[in-house]
Protein backbone atom coordinates (compact mmCIF):
# COMPACT_ATOMS: atom_id res chain seq x y z
CA UNK A 1 0.00 0.00 0.00
CA UNK A 2 1.39 3.39 -1.00
CA UNK A 3 1.60 6.61 0.91
CA UNK A 4 -1.44 8.86 1.09
CA UNK A 5 -1.23 11.90 -1.16
CA UNK A 6 -0.28 14.98 0.82
CA UNK A 7 -2.61 17.95 1.17
CA UNK A 8 -1.75 21.04 -0.86
CA UNK A 9 -3.52 24.33 -1.36
CA UNK A 10 -5.25 24.93 -4.70
CA UNK A 11 -3.31 26.71 -7.43
CA UNK A 12 -2.67 30.28 -6.33
CA UNK A 13 -2.62 33.03 -8.95
CA UNK A 14 0.11 35.67 -9.04
CA UNK A 15 -2.21 38.28 -7.52
CA UNK A 16 -3.22 35.90 -4.73
CA UNK A 17 0.44 35.10 -4.04
CA UNK A 18 1.23 38.80 -3.77
CA UNK A 19 -1.73 39.24 -1.43
CA UNK A 20 -0.44 36.41 0.77
CA UNK A 21 3.03 37.96 0.88
CA UNK A 22 1.53 41.34 1.81
CA UNK A 23 -0.47 39.69 4.61
CA UNK A 24 2.66 37.99 5.96
CA UNK A 25 4.48 41.34 6.07
CA UNK A 26 1.71 43.53 7.49
CA UNK A 27 -0.64 41.31 9.52
CA UNK A 28 -1.14 42.50 13.10
CA UNK A 29 -3.16 39.46 14.11
CA UNK A 30 -0.90 36.46 14.85
CA UNK A 31 -3.60 33.96 13.86
CA UNK A 32 -4.04 35.51 10.42
CA UNK A 33 -0.25 35.69 10.00
CA UNK A 34 0.23 32.01 10.87
CA UNK A 35 -2.57 30.94 8.53
CA UNK A 36 -1.15 33.04 5.68
CA UNK A 37 2.30 31.49 6.18
CA UNK A 38 0.77 27.99 6.09
CA UNK A 39 -1.01 28.74 2.81
CA UNK A 40 2.03 30.45 1.27
CA UNK A 41 4.32 27.55 2.13
CA UNK A 42 1.81 25.04 0.79
CA UNK A 43 1.50 27.04 -2.44
CA UNK A 44 5.29 26.94 -2.76
CA UNK A 45 5.21 23.13 -2.57
CA UNK A 46 6.15 22.46 1.06
CA UNK A 47 4.61 19.35 2.52
CA UNK A 48 2.18 19.44 5.40
CA UNK A 49 4.58 17.74 7.84
CA UNK A 50 7.37 20.22 7.05
CA UNK A 51 5.07 23.21 7.50
CA UNK A 52 3.82 21.85 10.83
CA UNK A 53 7.34 21.24 12.09
CA UNK A 54 8.58 24.68 11.04
CA UNK A 55 5.66 26.60 12.56
CA UNK A 56 5.41 24.28 15.59
CA UNK A 57 1.74 23.49 15.00
CA UNK A 58 -0.02 20.17 14.50
CA UNK A 59 -0.52 18.39 11.19
CA UNK A 60 -4.25 18.68 11.71
CA UNK A 61 -4.02 22.49 12.03
CA UNK A 62 -2.14 22.76 8.73
CA UNK A 63 -4.60 20.43 7.01
CA UNK A 64 -7.61 22.34 8.38
CA UNK A 65 -6.20 25.71 7.23
CA UNK A 66 -5.50 24.36 3.73
CA UNK A 67 -8.95 22.76 3.42
CA UNK A 68 -10.63 25.94 4.68
CA UNK A 69 -8.79 28.08 2.13
CA UNK A 70 -9.66 25.65 -0.66
CA UNK A 71 -13.35 25.82 0.31
CA UNK A 72 -13.87 29.45 1.40
CA UNK A 73 -10.98 31.36 -0.16
CA UNK A 74 -9.17 34.19 1.60
CA UNK A 75 -12.01 34.64 4.10
CA UNK A 76 -10.65 31.50 5.79
CA UNK A 77 -7.56 33.43 6.89
CA UNK A 78 -9.57 35.74 9.16
CA UNK A 79 -10.12 34.42 12.69
CA UNK A 80 -13.72 34.14 13.82
CA UNK A 81 -13.70 35.59 17.33
CA UNK A 82 -16.83 35.00 19.34
CA UNK A 83 -18.24 37.18 22.06
CA UNK A 84 -17.52 34.68 24.81
CA UNK A 85 -19.85 33.58 27.55
CA UNK A 86 -22.50 35.94 28.90
CA UNK A 87 -21.62 38.12 31.90
CA UNK A 88 -22.30 36.47 35.24
CA UNK A 89 -22.33 39.69 37.29
CA UNK A 90 -25.06 42.20 36.53
CA UNK A 91 -24.46 45.96 36.53
CA UNK A 92 -26.08 46.61 39.94
CA UNK A 93 -23.83 44.04 41.62
CA UNK A 94 -20.81 45.41 39.79
CA UNK A 95 -21.57 48.93 41.11
CA UNK A 96 -21.88 47.62 44.68
CA UNK A 97 -18.57 45.74 44.43
CA UNK A 98 -16.90 48.86 43.07
CA UNK A 99 -18.22 50.93 46.02
CA UNK A 100 -16.94 48.38 48.55
CA UNK A 101 -13.55 48.23 46.88
CA UNK A 102 -13.13 52.01 47.17
CA UNK A 103 -13.92 52.05 50.90
CA UNK A 104 -11.04 52.42 53.36
CA UNK A 105 -11.36 49.54 55.84
CA UNK A 106 -9.60 51.51 58.63
CA UNK A 107 -12.17 54.30 58.77
CA UNK A 108 -15.16 52.60 57.14
CA UNK A 109 -15.60 55.59 54.86
CA UNK A 110 -15.28 55.66 51.14
CA UNK A 111 -12.37 57.52 49.59
CA UNK A 112 -12.68 59.46 46.37
CA UNK A 113 -9.21 58.86 44.93
CA UNK A 114 -7.87 55.90 43.04
CA UNK A 115 -5.97 53.17 44.93
CA UNK A 116 -2.20 53.68 44.83
CA UNK A 117 -2.36 57.45 44.23
CA UNK A 118 -0.53 59.95 46.47
CA UNK A 119 -2.33 61.55 49.41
Amino acid sequence: MGRKPDVFVRDVSMAEGQKLQRITRTAKDPVKLRRAIVVLMSAQGSQRVDIARLLKVSDDYVRDVIHALNERGFAALDPKWSGGPPKKVDEATRTKIRAIAWCDPRFRTCRRRKPGSQR
